[in-house]
């Protein structure tokens, strides 16, 4: 790894957020320059749960007692086809975990639990009768903000829902015999519609998106598995993980230009990030945590360059977090491996469980939105 003094040429504005839904991560995102240790671990963090991590220098370790789960192939085909991430989660998994709940409760934004509280007036329990998760993401437009759609897979009582829903006077809008329920005035452009495919399914999102998933429901519109970019790499990682994610181009620049921002001083560097085209995420739990990213480079070359960058931000991260005698996050940074496999640049990480509740008791998790 390169010296101090290189690591603070490439490594002095490096950060990491992640943005965090109802159900888990969906996305990564530019942030406010806060420390990227603590960037770092909401990542980890919020990637098994929500909980991601963003890597994972142990191999992964799976029992039969932790058997994650897979995502059936009809429900990845209702997606719309043109999407900028897809992300899943395994809540029925992440439950069986003893640090969860605690967070879960730190990754939940405040505007998250007004709408699960929104919910359970109508009898549905996020909490405990979603099992498993799936969402996309669109990126904003000139005309439009960043979008989303999901379908959570559960044990649900549409018909008592829908009265409750009723009763309340919610807006509603009819779409091909689908009541979407919205949260909000249901005119709103952030408005977030609800609405039940059967006992088993519910689906939720932007107005758009969620009328998008009905026409791909009924042949009317393509979907997911008809985009021969995205679809291959749901593919590699479905069944994989207890959470994993594939972001497209325009997401991974997003999430490169975060990882290396230094690389606009460097051409090379900077010409190369910007040729990344995709990236991965997949991250297992048992009593510990265990993630691989993955960015696919043009060549190896390339791959190779791009690692440098990283590890030169990790050094100086490291000397920071050890300057102002945070342990845990030199730990945390102690655990990231970075390594050029080919085409691919591999970040892995393990946090043990004793870091993990070291975490959680300085609340680091916790974030304000």
């Amino acid at each position: 790894m390169p010296g101090a003094t290189e690591a603070h040429k490439l490594g002095s504005r490096w950060k990491l957020e992640v943005k965090v839904s109802k159900f888990g991560v969906v996305g990564l995102r530019k942030g406010e320059d806060v420390n990227v240790a603590s960037k770092v671990v909401r990542a980890v963090a919020a990637a098994a749960l929500v909980a991601a991590l963003m890597g994972g220098g142990l191999p992964v370790r799976r029992t039969e007692a932790q058997q994650v789960g897979r995502l059936p192939i009809d429900i990845v085909a209702m997606f719309p086809k043109e999407i900028g991430e897809f992300a899943y989660a395994d809540l029925r998994s992440a439950r069986r975990l003893s640090w969860f709940p605690q967070l879960r409760e730190q990754l939940t934004p405040s505007r998250f639990k007004q709408f699960e509280q929104f919910l359970a007036g109508a009898g549905i329990d996020p909490a405990t009768q979603v099992q498993e998760a799936a969402w996309a993401l669109v990126p904003p437009t000139e005309t439009a903000g960043e979008q989303i759609v999901g379908i959570a897979i559960g044990s649900f009582s549409p018909e008592s829902a829908e009265a409750y829903f009723k009763q309340q006077k919610l807006p509603v809008i009819e779409h091909r015999g689908y009541n979407l329920y919205a949260y909000g005035s249901g005119s709103g452009p952030h408005d977030i519609f609800f609405f039940f495919l059967d006992a088993a399914t519910a689906a939720f999102g932007h107005r758009n998106l969620v009328e998008q998933l009905i026409e791909v429901r009924y042949g009317a519109a393509e979907g997911l598995l008809r985009n021969d970019k995205m679809f291959p790499l749901i593919d590699e990682l479905n069944g994989r993980g207890l959470l994993w994610a594939v972001l497209d181009r325009t997401y991974t620049q997003i999430a490169m230009k975060q990882l290396v921002p230094e690389a606009a001083q460097f051409p090379e560097a900077g010409r190369i990030a910007d040729k990344v085209q995709y990236m991965t995420i997949l991250v297992n739990a048992d009593r510990d945590v265990d993630a691989q990213f993955n960015a696919v480079c043009a060549n190896s070359e390339d791959a190779n360059l791009l690692a440098a960058a990283l590890q030169a931000g990790l050094l100086y991260r490291r000397y920071q977090a050890q300057q102002a005698n945070h342990s845990e996050m030199v730990q945390l940074l102690d655990a990231v491996r970075v390594t050029p496999r080919g085409e691919r640049l591999e970040l892995l990480m393990g946090l043990n469980a004793e870091l993990l509740q070291a975490l959680l008791r300085r609340n680091i998790f916790a974030i304000q939105m």
